[in-house]
C-alpha cells in the first residue's frame, strides 16, 4: 500500500497540487495530457467518432468555399461544423418569407428638434427592445451617475405633476426624460392615482434597483406646474448644464415658492366665476351681484371646513348649499326680476370638477385605465357632494313653498356679443381660480371666448346638437391648448382647463336636480344623463384636439416606417 512506503511525512500533502478537487486519487494511472489551449473544441464541431455526411457544390460554409470535402474538411472543420452554415436540405430558391429585413432590423432614430414631451412618450411607446440607448445630455462623474438620488429626483418631479393634475403618460413621460438625461437608459417608471414607482436595472445580470413614492396631497398651482416644465427642459437640453444638487435646488425652490393669488382673491375669482357664468344663461347685472355672492359665501364655508380637516366631500355639500340657497330666498320674495334659476346655475359652474374628469378621460383613452378609473371616481364623490348640498337646499325650498320650475329652460337670448363677454369674463376667473401664471390669462380667456363662438355658433345659428357643438368647441381648445404650450415649452393645461369653463353643463344639471327634488325621478335622470354626455364630450374633445395637433406636429419615430408610436396595438387581441 501506499501508506507503507513512507513515514508519517509523507503522508502529509506536501503541495497545493495533493489538495485540489482535480488531481486524480493515489493509485489511479495518470495520464499526461496537454493543456487546453493545445486542444481548442468548439461546441459547433462534430464530435469524434460521428463521420459527417459529405456536401455538395454550394453548400459550404458561409466563410468558406462552395466545393466538396477536402483538406480541413474533418470533424473539427469550420465547413461542416459552423454555426452559419446552411443545413444540406436547404434551398435559397424555396426558402420562406423572413420576417428580417436582409440589412437587419430598422434603427430606431428619435428628432433632436421634437419636444421632449413627444420624445419620451414615443420612448414609452415602443418595446423595450426597441429603444435605443440613451445620449446622457448632463454630464455625470467619473463614478458614474448616483443612481438612487437620480430615481428619487425622478420621483419627486413626478410627485409635483401628478398632484398638479397631470395625465399618467404625460407624468411617465417626464420621470422617464430626467432618468435618460442622465444616463439611466433601463429605467421603467410606473405611475397610478397616488403611487409612483421607478426601477433602474444597471445591466440583466444586476439586481434591479426600484424606488416609489406615494402622493398625499393634491393642490391645483399651474405656476408651479410651469416650473416644473421648465426645470425638464433645461434637464433634457443639450446647452444647459443642470447637475443632481442644481436640480434639487430648483425643485426645492418650486416647492417654496408662494401661491401667485391670495386666498381672498380666489374667493372673488369664485365670485365672478358665478356671476359670468349666471350672464351666461340668460341673467342680468342684478342675478350677477346675487350669484357671486352665494358663490363666494360657499368658498368661505369650504375653506372653513378645510381648516377643520373635513374631507372633501363635505367641502363640496357645503360649498353647493349658498348658491342654491340664494336662489330659493329670491323665489320665496317673488321678485319678478331675478332668474332663481341662472343664480343656482351659476353657481354650480363654480363646482363642477372639470379638470379632474378632463384628466380622467385623458387616462383612459391612452390605456392607464387603473388612474383613469380612480380619477373619474374621485368625480363621481365630488359630483354627488355637489348633488347632495342642492338637493338638500331644493328640498327645503320646496317644503317652503318656492316655485320652482323645472319645465322653464333656458330660452336663447339674442345677445352674442354679452355672452361672449361672459364667457371670456368666466375663463379668466377660472384661470385664477388655478392659480395660473399671468403670462398664460390672456391666452387662455382668448381660447375660451372662441369656443364659446363655436358652439354658439353651431348650438344655436346651426341647430346642431349641444352635445356634438360642446365636443367640437373642446377639440378645438385641445388643439389650441397643444399649439400654445408647444411655443411656450409647458404644459397644455394652463392653456386648457379654463378656456372649458363656459362649456361645462351647469343647467342640465341644476334642471335634474330640480327635478329628483320634485319628485320627477325619469325627467331629472334624463336632464342628468345629459349633463354626464356633455361632460364626456368635453373631455374627449379636448384628448381628440390634443391627439390631432401632434399627428400633424414632426414627431419622433422610426425611419422609413410610421411617424408615430400607438399607445396600444389597434386591435383588441
Amino acid at each position: 500500500m501506499v501508506a507503507e512506503q513512507g513515514g508519517p511525512e509523507d503522508q502529509k500533502p506536501q503541495s497545493d497540487e495533493a489538495r485540489s478537487a482535480f488531481v486524480p486519487p493515489a493509485g489511479v494511472d495518470r495520464r499526461a495530457s496537454a493543456p487546453d489551449d493545445d486542444h481548442p473544441t468548439s461546441e459547433f464541431a462534430v464530435p469524434s467518432g460521428l463521420a459527417a455526411e459529405p456536401q455538395g457544390p454550394g453548400t459550404g460554409s458561409a466563410s468558406g468555399s462552395a466545393s466538396g470535402p477536402g483538406p480541413g474538411s474533418g470533424p473539427s472543420s469550420d465547413t461542416i461544423g459552423s454555426a452559419f452554415a446552411p443545413p444540406s436540405t436547404y434551398s435559397a430558391q424555396h426558402s420562406p418569407p423572413a420576417f428580417t429585413p436582409a440589412h437587419g432590423s430598422p434603427m430606431i432614430r428619435l428628432t433632436k428638434e421634437a419636444p421632449w414631451q413627444d420624445r419620451m412618450r414615443t420612448m414609452l411607446r415602443m418595446p423595450v427592445a426597441e429603444r435605443p440607448a440613451s445620449e446622457p445630455v448632463q454630464r455625470a462623474d467619473e463614478a458614474g451617475p448616483a443612481v438612487p438620488r437620480v430615481l428619487d429626483l425622478t420621483l419627486r418631479i413626478g410627485e409635483l405633476l401628478l398632484a398638479g393634475g397631470e395625465g399618467a403618460e404625460d407624468v411617465e413621460a417626464a420621470m422617464f426624460a430626467v432618468t435618460r438625461s442622465y444616463g439611466l437608459d433601463r429605467s421603467e417608471p410606473t405611475v397610478t392615482f397616488t403611487l409612483l414607482s421607478i426601477s433602474h436595472q444597471p445591466s440583466l445580470v444586476d439586481d434591479p434597483v426600484t424606488a416609489s413614492r406615494t402622493v398625499r396631497r393634491r393642490g391645483t398651482d399651474y405656476t408651479r406646474l410651469a416650473a416644473v416644465f421648465r426645470l425638464i427642459d433645461d434637464i433634457t437640453s443639450e446647452e444647459v448644464e443642470v447637475s443632481l444638487e442644481e436640480a434639487y435646488r430648483r425643485l426645492a425652490e418650486i416647492r417654496r415658492n408662494r401661491h401667485p393669488y391670495s386666498g381672498w382673491a380666489l374667493t372673488l375669482a369664485g365670485g365672478g366665476l358665478a356671476g359670468a357664468a349666471s350672464v351666461l344663461v340668460g341673467g342680468g347685472p342684478l342675478v350677477f351681484v346675487v350669484a357671486a355672492v352665494g358663490a363666494m359665501l360657499g368658498d368661505r364655508l369650504a375653506w372653513l371646513f378645510a381648516g377643520r380637516g373635513l374631507p372633501e366631500f363635505y367641502q363640496f355639500v357645503v360649498a353647493a348649499m349658498p348658491p342654491a340657497a340664494m336662489g330659493v330666498a329670491l323665489t320665496l320674495t317673488h321678485w319678478s326680476d331675478v332668474r332663481p334659476s341662472a343664480v343656482i346655475t351659476g353657481g354650480l359652474f363654480a363646482l363642477l370638477p372639470g379638470r379632474a374628469l378632463v384628466a380622467g378621460v385623458q387616462d383612459g383613452l391612452t390605456g392607464y385605465y387603473i388612474t383613469a378609473a380612480a380619477r373619474l371616481l374621485e368625480v363621481m364623490y365630488l359630483f354627488i357632494g355637489i348633488v347632495v348640498g342642492v338637493l338638500l337646499v331644493l328640498y327645503l325650498g320646496l317644503q317652503l313653498g318656492a316655485q320652482l320650475n323645472p319645465e322653464a329652460r333656458f330660452v336663447p337670448h339674442d345677445r352674442p356679443v354679452v355672452q361672449i363677454l361672459a364667457s371670456m369674463a368666466l375663463c379668466l376667473a377660472f384661470a385664477i381660480l388655478l392659480q395660473q401664471d399671468r403670462s398664460t390669462v390672456l391666452a387662455v380667456t382668448l381660447n375660451g371666448g372662441v369656443a364659446w363662438v363655436i358652439y354658439g355658433a353651431m348650438a344655436r345659428t346651426g341647430n346642431i346638437s349641444p352635445v356634438a357643438a360642446t365636443a367640437t368647441a373642446a377639440g378645438l381648445v385641445g388643439l389650441f391648448g397643444q399649439l400654445f404650450s408647444r411655443y411656450r415649452y409647458t404644459s397644455s393645461l394652463p392653456f386648457i382647463t379654463a378656456a372649458i369653463g363656459p362649456l361645462l353643463p351647469g343647467s342640465a344639471t341644476y334642471f335634474g336636480l330640480l327635478a329628483v327634488a320634485q319628485g320627477r325621478v325619469n325627467t331629472g335622470l334624463a336632464s342628468l344623463s345629459t349633463a354626464v354626455a356633455t361632460a364626456l364630450a368635453i373631455a374627449i374633445g379636448v384628448n381628440l384636439g390634443s391627439e390631432i395637433s401632434r399627428l400633424f406636429m414632426r414627431v419622433p419615430g422610426a425611419v422609413g416606417g410610421a411617424n408615430r408610436r400607438a399607445a396600444k396595438r389597434t386591435r383588441g387581441f
